[in-house]
């Protein structure tokens, strides 16, 4: 409730660019529990839903339903157009496993739940990107270190500049305290003769195609501990324009073979060339299987 009321009323004069953030307090117990606690998927959930964390239809949550319905929300305040959570594109945490944590870990990132609503260039105007998915933070980033049930949205406005708003996330008496919170507030505009906020003038902004989205990508993959792999993989990469920036490498030893995981960092790219890339990965003899893709946010 607090977010809302942040855009609708102390940000209503500036011009938004971005914004990004936690805006489901359960993923982000489970997912901080499985980081700093050491917590398979599965333990963490059990516990979520004993605290009262999860949504009666855990899916909601888990799914990244919940999610996308509130990053709709902001991204028609802060842009000041229609987004509905059809125009979302969404993937919750169920496919987020300990290796991925720890993966993420030894990169110098932590896995979130996040919410991403951009404005981006489109055929010479403004077009609107929302998009709520598991990604990379570095550790380092403010955004980190929301722990436990707790939210936070970063708000990258032109005139205010960056802003983070922060404040728990999840529990029953957390929700009813904001949903109290609006009831008063909305009492209080009727006492006084009010009916409610005025919008701003709206405009019909197109979506842009989730292909043109450009950020940083971590693929993980599995392969033969053969030479010339790494060649091969690189190869493939290079084809789609999408450069390595780090490599990791672990050998994992069998009686009668051994597999190397490859955790790859790349340099900024398109979603377009993201999903060419990883299809050709996993097409490539070289590939036993692509484990992971993971977008970093936050630079």
């Amino acid at each position: 409730a607090g977010k809302l009321q942040m855009l609708r009323d102390s940000l209503a004069g500036d011009r938004i660019k971005r914004i990004f953030g936690i805006v489901n307090g359960s993923t982000n117990y489970i997912l901080d529990s499985m980081d700093r606690q050491g917590l398979s998927a599965e333990e963490a959930q059990r516990i979520a839903t004993e605290l009262g964390y999860l949504e009666a239809d855990p899916s909601l949550d888990l799914e990244g339903y919940d999610a996308a319905q509130k990053a709709a929300i902001l991204a028609s305040l802060a842009f000041h157009t229609q987004v509905s959570i059809d125009d979302v594109h969404r993937q919750g945490i169920e496919s987020v496993t300990a290796d991925m944590i720890a993966d993420a870990r030894r990169a110098g990132y932590v896995i979130k739940l996040l919410a991403v609503c951009e404005r981006l260039p489109e055929d010479g105007g403004d077009a609107v990107s929302v998009r709520v998915y598991p990604a990379l933070i570095d550790r380092e980033h403010p955004m980190a270190s929301v722990h436990g049930g707790n939210n936070a949205v970063f708000v990258e406005a032109e005139a205010a500049g960056p802003l983070m708003f922060y404040g728990a996330g999840a529990g029953g008496v957390q929700t009813a305290s904001a949903v109290l919170g609006d009831v008063v507030s909305a009492a209080r505009r009727h006492i006084a003769g009010g009916v409610g906020v005025g919008e701003s003038a709206r405009q019909s902004l197109p979506m842009a195609p989730f292909g043109h989205i450009t950020t940083r990508y971590q693929i993980t993959i599995e392969v033969a501990d053969v030479t010339g792999v790494l060649a091969t993989v690189a190869g493939i990469l290079s084809d789609h324009g999408v450069s390595i920036a780090t490599a990791l490498q672990t050998i994992e030893r069998g009686e009668e073979s051994s597999t190397a995981r490859l955790v790859i960092g790349t340099h900024r790219a398109t979603e377009e060339a993201l999903s060419e890339t990883v299809a050709r990965l996993a097409d490539s003899d070289a590939v036993t299987r692509v484990l992971s893709v993971l977008r970093v946010e936050g630079e």
